[in-house]
């Protein structure tokens, strides 16, 4: 694909271009030659051809006030966000696996995984060397939490300002591409989380060349971004260009569209679906997955066409799945978690089903929330127990296993990993890190201020918040504490939760993965029998799979053991009895 933005290299030089329909001069500044004045036409782009340039030159557009500004487009910025773009030729990349076709979505078991904090180097180049790790435990898929060019040494990759540069706090373009070709070499997909609801507050200078953001819609962080007013045709093109770049320059075989829900606009084609359809069509054969978090739980975003094939977005992240485990585990009913513990049977009801809320009122939210689900498939759910969110919602960034017996997580863990919905781990899940997660940045002083005292105030609705405990997300400190310790994974608790980790994924890729191709919607049935839950799930070959657990101190009498064959039981579970925190997976086959 020719793309619009960013440098275009040629036999004889190197086209630059800038979309800044607020200035009628630009100049372009390579590596503090003369600078060059841009050709401007009359839809605000400027353009200028320059010969005997190349791949490691700097270069900046200089407005008429005296400005420089970086590439919105820059492919890299070895000197943050306020420093001049490096022309890199991704083109000239060497790769291993031309031929990778991607994995069918059934098969993806998901790592989320933050690059600055997931090893001590906290580099692509360092995330090479635990691919081997997340292979043999069962993992087909990494999402990384995004790269794109944030101001200052960390961040969790949400305040990105130049959405085609990977951070270089994290290593060069070219090392992300080594990450995904050294992760298509041993079977395992890269997708990428991106952000395409908001920019970050500091290094954004696009506002001042050309019209990014609108008062026609509001969001979270302010003024929402410009996808159906007056010039928005170029912001559109920014973003949806960005998702096919991500797609076909490095070969990702995923993205995670960030809070969709925050994305607004009033187009007759809607971002998101111009979105989704392009990015498709741009993927051609391969295996290519679009996830998003949606808080509003829109199930028509997740709408199957007559052969089961996601029309426009293959999953959203099930946020409540984790609400009704985390409250069985914890007993936490702070926040948003009371309105998921009012009835026992919504655990069942996010197991079989999806979403617990389909149109029902919310009242944490206000009003009514969700859309239903009975037309869509179980694997058009991302389930799991921990993620960066719930973790970093947090006044500590604290794990569960640090406050929660382990009994409990293993109960709840064997429950998301064997159901029929895609599972996501959070790095370090799999053998009981204990290291916390909790939210940092790092801007100027000024901006230090206010992220303080913003995050006082967000947390103060949240679970898990005290006031006299809250860490400063500013203070390079709670990043450190963020890095996980590998060398943990040797210590027995460490391997025992492995072998449990390991021993679930196998059994979900030999036993449950082969029967989900092609499940429709509505297969899902659940009911409460005592203090257990049960959620049963009519397969492609007709056999039913069944979870039975009993997610409490209490012991219960299971229901009539169903035919089949019991494929994993954990606890003291037997036809007669099922102690506290038993969990067993059943296989019953088709009926006559």
């Amino acid at each position: 694909m020719d793309y619009s933005f960013g440098p275009r290299f040629l036999d004889d030089g190197v086209e630059f271009r800038l979309w800044a329909p607020f200035m009628d001069k630009v100049l372009l500044s390579v590596d503090g030659r003369e600078p060059w004045r841009m050709e401007r036409d009359d839809d605000g782009w400027h353009r200028c051809r320059v010969a005997e340039v190349g791949p490691g030159d700097l270069y900046r557009f200089i407005l008429p006030d005296g400005t420089a500004v970086p590439d919105p487009a820059s492919r890299h910025q070895p000197h943050d966000v306020h420093g001049p773009s490096e022309l890199v030729d991704l083109k000239a990349h060497r790769w291993n696996t031309n031929s990778w076709p991607g994995r069918p979505w059934e098969e993806v078991v998901l790592y989320e995984a933050h690059i600055g904090s997931f090893t001590a180097q906290g580099t692509f180049r360092a995330a090479i060397e635990r691919l081997d790790h997340l292979a043999s435990l069962g993992v087909t898929a990494i999402q990384i939490m995004p790269v794109s060019d944030f101001p200052g040494r960390c961040n969790w990759g949400y305040d990105g300002v130049l959405p085609y540069a990977p951070d270089a706090t994290y290593g060069r373009p070219e090392d992300l591409m080594a990450l995904v070709d050294a992760a298509h070499q041993r079977g395992i997909c890269i997708f990428m989380d991106v952000v395409y609801n908001h920019f970050g507050p500091d290094g954004n200078y696009l506002p001042n060349y050309a019209p990014l953001f609108t008062e026609h819609h509001k969001t979270p962080w302010g003024n929402g971004l410009n996808y159906d007013g007056e010039a928005s045709a170029a912001v559109r093109e920014f973003m949806i260009q960005n998702a096919i770049f991500w797609i076909t320059e490095f070969r990702l075989d995923g993205l995670r569209l960030d809070a969709v829900h925050a994305i607004k606009d009033d187009s007759e084609e809607h971002l998101l679906h111009e979105l989704a359809r392009r990015v498709r069509w741009a993927a051609d054969k391969r295996h290519v997955h679009l996830v998003v978090e949606n808080e509003d739980n829109d199930s028509d975003l997740l709408k199957r066409d007559e052969t089961g094939r996601a029309t426009l977005f293959t999953a959203q992240w099930n946020d409540d799945m984790h609400h009704v485990l985390h409250i069985a585990a914890t007993g936490e009913t702070f926040g948003y978690y009371q309105d998921y513990a009012d009835e026992p049977d919504k655990l069942g009801r996010a197991l079989a089903q999806g979403f617990v809320f389909q149109g029902e009122h919310m009242p944490y939210r206000g009003g009514n929330r969700g859309k239903p689900t009975r037309d869509l498939p179980p694997t058009a759910f991302v389930s799991f127990i921990q993620n960066h969110d719930q973790i970093g919602n947090r006044a500590l960034g604290d794990r569960m296993i640090t406050y929660r017996p382990l009994d409990r997580l293993k109960a709840i863990a064997t429950l998301y990993l064997l159901s029929p919905q895609i599972p996501m781990l959070f790095m370090g899940e799999e053998w009981g890190a204990r290291e916390p997660f909790p939210y940092f940045c790092d801007f100027n002083e000024e901006l230090n201020g206010k992220v303080r005292e913003g995050r006082r105030k967000e947390l103060s609705r949240l679970p898990g918040f005290d006031t006299d405990e809250l860490l400063d997300p500013t203070a390079m400190s709670t990043f450190e504490m963020a890095r996980l310790d590998w060398s943990r994974l040797a210590e027995p608790q460490a391997l025992e939760m492995l072998a449990l980790y390991r021993s679930l994924l196998t059994l979900r890729h030999q036993r449950i993965v082969p029967l989900l191709k092609g499940t429709g919607g509505g297969v899902g049935r659940h009911h409460r029998h005592g203090s257990m839950t049960v959620a049963e799930w009519v397969l492609n070959n007709g056999s039913t799979l069944r979870l039975l657990a009993n997610l409490s101190d209490k012991t219960g009498t299971p229901p009539s053991p169903p035919s089949g064959e019991v494929i994993f039981s954990r606890g003291a579970a037997t036809d007669e009895i099922f102690g506290p925190w038993a969990v067993t997976a059943n296989i019953s086959p088709a009926a006559n």
